[in-house]
């Protein structure tokens, strides 16, 4: 009977250590995405808008956007 010369090793990159190497990689993204949606979520929460001529406001436009002004 031949013998099976094929290695099979448990930390091969298709193995153990690709799932921990693909487990640390998706974790270390989904930690820079949570870090820069807090950063942009506090920049957001500290600016303010304030509203100018509402009356003139219509439901779909392109131009809603001069409407608002950042206050400082």
């Amino acid at each position: 009977m031949a013998e099976n010369t094929t290695r099979r090793m448990c930390f091969n990159i298709n193995g153990l250590l690709g799932g921990i190497l693909a487990t640390v990689l998706l974790l270390s993204i989904l930690v820079y995405l949570t870090i820069q949606a807090i950063a942009v979520q506090q920049a957001n929460a500290t600016t303010y808008y304030k509203l100018v001529d509402e009356q003139n406001i219509q439901t779909i436009s392109k131009d809603n956007y001069k409407h608002y002004q950042i206050v400082k």
